[in-house]
C-alpha cells in the first residue's frame, strides 16, 4: 500500500488530489455536534495543501437515497473544515455537475475545495458495477490522483471507496495509514493478556467479531443492551430489556466455546434498570434501580451495567497488555445510566495497556462523557469497518489501495 509520504516525496504541487475523507459528521439541523471525523482528516488535507496540491475534498453524510437533500448537506463540515485549517475552504453544490467542475478548476495551488455529499448520486451506492463504474469515471475527471483517507467507509464497496482507485494513480492517507497500523497490533503478535470489552444494542452486529475473538482474546467483558441476550441465554429472566430470542443458541454455543478454549467470558454480575427508556432529548430524570443481573423484575428494563459491574469490569482491564474496546455499556446519552460507559473509559485510562476505542458509539461516548481523546492509546473513526477487519473480512476500500 502506498503511503501519503511516498506520495509527497515524489511532489504533488499543481496536482488536483481527491481526498475520499469521512466526513459523516452528526448534525443538529446545520450545527455538527461531533467534529472528530473532520479533525481527524486533517493532517492529510493540510499535508497535501501546504505541499502545493489542488485539494479536492469528498465524503458521504448519512443516508440519502441517491438524490440531493439538504437534510444531508456538507455545506457545515466544509464550513468547519475551513474553521479547523484557518483558511478559506470552497465548496461545489454537486458532485459531477457544473459546481463541482468550476470549483475545481477554479483551485490554485494550496487550495481546498469539498463537493456536495457523494450519496447524493445513486451511482455512488450503486449494486450495478457499471453504474457505479460510470459515477467514478466521471469523479476521475475532478482529479490527477487519488488518495484514501475515509476509514470509516473502507467496508463499503462504493465508487468512490472501491471503483475510482482504479482510475487513478493512488495512495493511503495519514489516518487510514494509521488505523491499519493500529487493527495489525490487535490482530498480530497481539501483547498479552489481550481484553475486548464489547457493547452496544444488538448482539447479532457483534456475532462474527465475537467468534473470531474467542479464537484471540484472553477475555471478554460484556455490556450494552446486547449482555441480555447472554443473561438469557444462561437462563436468566431479563424482564422488558432488549433481547434477541432468535440469538440465544448461538450465543450458548459460544459461551461453550470460551469455556473449551479457556477464555473468560464476562457478564455482569448487576445492572441499572428502568420501567421505561429514558427521553434523550430533554434529559428528563430517570427513574433508575439497581438489581442483581439474575433478578431483573418482569416489568423492568436493563439500561446500564450496575455498580459492582463496573468494579469487575475495571479489575479485568488493570492487568491487561491489549485492550479493544468496542459499544457502550449502556444509554451513555443519559445521565442516569452513563456510568457504566463512564467506568470501562476510566479503566482504559488507569490501565497500563494499549488501548484501542472502536469508533462509532465508543468515540462519541468518549467525547460527550468529557475524557481526553488523547490519553487512549487510539480512538478509531470506523466502528463498522474495525469490527470487520477484526472479523477477518477484506475491506474493500483497502483492497483498493493495496492493488
Amino acid at each position: 500500500m502506498k503511503t501519503i509520504d511516498e506520495l509527497l516525496t515524489e511532489g504533488v504541487a499543481g496536482k488536483r488530489i481527491f481526498v475520499r475523507a469521512d466526513l459523516n459528521v452528526p448534525l443538529d439541523g446545520g450545527t455538527i455536534t461531533d467534529d472528530g471525523r473532520i479533525r481527524a482528516v486533517l493532517p492529510t488535507v493540510k499535508a497535501l495543501a501546504d505541499a502545493g496540491a489542488r485539494v479536492v475534498v469528498a465524503s458521504h453524510l448519512g443516508r440519502p437515497k441517491g438524490a440531493p437533500d439538504p437534510a444531508f448537506s456538507l455545506a457545515p463540515a466544509a464550513a468547519r473544515m475551513g474553521e479547523l485549517l484557518g483558511s478559506d475552504v470552497a465548496f461545489a453544490t454537486d458532485t459531477v455537475g457544473d459546481s463541482a467542475r468550476s470549483t475545481v478548476a477554479g483551485l490554485t495551488d494550496g487550495q481546498v475545495a469539498v463537493i456536495e455529499n457523494l450519496r447524493f448520486n445513486a451511482g455512488e451506492t450503486a449494486k450495478d458495477d457499471a453504474e457505479r463504474g460510470a459515477f467514478a469515471d466521471q469523479l476521475a475527471e475532478l482529479a490527477d490522483v487519488y488518495v484514501g483517507d475515509g476509514f470509516g467507509a473502507v467496508h463499503r464497496k462504493h465508487a468512490s471507496v472501491f471503483d475510482l482507485p482504479a482510475r487513478l494513480p493512488q495512495a493511503a492517507g495519514h489516518l487510514i495509514a494509521t488505523e491499519v497500523g493500529v487493527l495489525k497490533k490487535l490482530t498480530e503478535d497481539v501483547k498479552r493478556p489481550y481484553v475486548v470489552a464489547l457493547g452496544g444494542s444488538k448482539v447479532s452486529d457483534k456475532l462474527a467479531v465475537i467468534d473470531q475473538l474467542l479464537g484471540k482474546a484472553d477475555r471478554l467483558l460484556i455490556g450494552g443492551g446486547m449482555v441480555f441476550t447472554f443473561l438469557k441465554a444462561k437462563g436468566y429472566e431479563v424482564g422488558a430489556s432488549l433481547l434477541q430470542e432468535d440469538q440465544i443458541p448461538v450465543v450458548q454455543e459460544y459461551i461453550e466455546r470460551a469455556r473449551k478454549n479457556g477464555v473468560e467470558l464476562v457478564l455482569p454480575v448487576d445492572v441499572v434498570t428502568s420501567t421505561e427508556f429514558p427521553d434523550l432529548k430533554t434529559k428528563a430524570p430517570g427513574h433508575p434501580h439497581t438489581v442483581a443481573a439474575d433478578a431483573i423484575p418482569a416489568d423492568q428494563l436493563g439500561l446500564d451495567i450496575g455498580p459492582e459491574t463496573r468494579k469487575l469490569y475495571a479489575s479485568k482491564l488493570a492487568d491487561a497488555a491489549t485492550v479493544f474496546w468496542n459499544g457502550p455499556m449502556g444509554v451513555f446519552e443519559h445521565p442516569d445510566y452513563a456510568e457504566g460507559t463512564k467506568a470501562v473509559a476510566q479503566a482504559l485510562l488507569d490501565s497500563p495497556a494499549f488501548t484501542v476505542v472502536g469508533g462509532g458509539d465508543s468515540a462519541a461516548a468518549v467525547r460527550l462523557l468529557g475524557f481526553d481523546e488523547n490519553a487512549f492509546g487510539h480512538i478509531s473513526t470506523g466502528g463498522g469497518a474495525s469490527l470487520e477487519y477484526l472479523e477477518g473480512k477484506t475491506l474493500p476500500g483497502l483492497a483498493a489501495l493495496e492493488d
